[in-house]
């Protein structure tokens, strides 16, 4: 079967799937539209994205929140579908494959379940990578692990230094917020996340203010935002950016001029990835979003829908490629 028919089969499935959420499209829908000008859907450009990765090393990189699995009011539960999984999955046989998320990695390697796959957690400070020995110069933030499989690993952690202070500004914040209703921190090793989806309007400022205060105390750490929520990070020159680039000399691919990566994210966080690929110009960076936004992404898509979508077209060019 050729690639246009399996697009054209593809095509129809996107069409049956979206119309779930073409009423809700439709009240933004000039200025997405507009705004899809200079940030195309990575679904109509595959071919071309395609046409552009031939006798290239792709390299998959995925955000988790938001792109694999739906945003939820309840962290705690934001499950990835098991076709979701099963997707990834198959992406992971055809591709190195890693998942890079603000969430701590152990917690996100219990959402995916999936041994395949690379994982990069607190923003890629603690990231579980293929052991390249020769490729360590420095092992002060690295430890070797093994996998269930009996496969060599090694786990990176820039910031181990700051784990004991973490976990008091973590302390802190729990006693300062514990009367402001719906505030839910996350412990996310090396950051801390404090949802606030649940919080009142109201309440808003004065949940800001005490955070705000905590960090008096730890003026060094950073505050960052992302979707209704604040982010505590500690002091180092380390984003996913960085843990894309640390990926990719793990898995020997750092300086090759042929390497591909495609990095889907929805979050401000993923923007450090997306920038660090336009100024390479080396790779397609996605940003998943269903309202226009400022974005070093080349490419977009609407919901985690259409990134299964998107997945699936990777891992159905793949085997024809390979078939061929």
């Amino acid at each position: 079967m050729g690639l246009p028919r399996v697009i054209a089969k593809l095509n129809n499935l996107k069409s049956v799937s979206s119309s779930t959420f073409d009423e809700d499209r439709s009240t933004n829908w000039h200025s997405y539209d507009s705004w899809l000008e200079k940030h195309p859907s990575a679904l109509d450009k595959f071919q071309k994205m395609m046409h552009g990765a031939e006798n290239k090393k792709i390299v998959v990189f995925l955000d988790y929140d938001g792109t694999l699995s739906p945003i939820v009011n309840d962290p705690d539960v934001a499950f990835m579908t098991d076709k979701m999984r099963a997707v990834v999955h198959e992406v992971g046989c055809c591709f190195p494959t890693s998942i890079i998320s603000g969430r701590s990695r152990e917690k996100v390697y219990d959402f995916v379940q999936l041994d395949n796959i690379y994982y990069a957690g607190s923003h890629g400070m603690d990231i579980m990578a293929p052991l390249q020995p020769l490729r360590i110069r420095d092992w002060k933030y690295h430890a070797k692990a093994v996998d269930l499989k009996g496969n060599k690993l090694v786990i990176y952690q820039p910031a181990n230094k700051y784990l004991s202070e973490i976990n008091q500004i973590q302390m802190s914040l729990k006693e300062k917020t514990a009367a402001i209703d719906g505030v839910n921190i996350e412990d996310n090793k090396f950051c801390m996340s404090v949802h606030f989806r649940n919080v009142s309007d109201e309440d808003l400022g004065s949940l800001e203010e005490e955070v705000k205060s905590v960090l008096e105390e730890h003026p060094h750490f950073r505050l960052t935002r992302g979707k209704k929520v604040l982010e505590i990070r500690p002091p180092i020159d380390w984003d996913k950016g960085h843990a894309l680039e640390y990926l990719l000399d793990s898995l020997g691919l750092g300086s090759s001029n042929d390497v591909l990566p495609i990095y889907i994210g929805d979050d401000t966080s993923d923007e450090d990835a997306f920038e660090l690929i336009h100024r390479k110009r080396q790779g397609y960076s996605i940003i998943v979003t269903s309202i226009p936004r400022e974005t070093w992404a080349s490419y977009s898509l609407y919901d985690t829908t259409e990134v299964m979508l998107f997945l699936e077209y990777l891992a159905k060019w793949k085997s024809i490629s390979s078939a061929s």
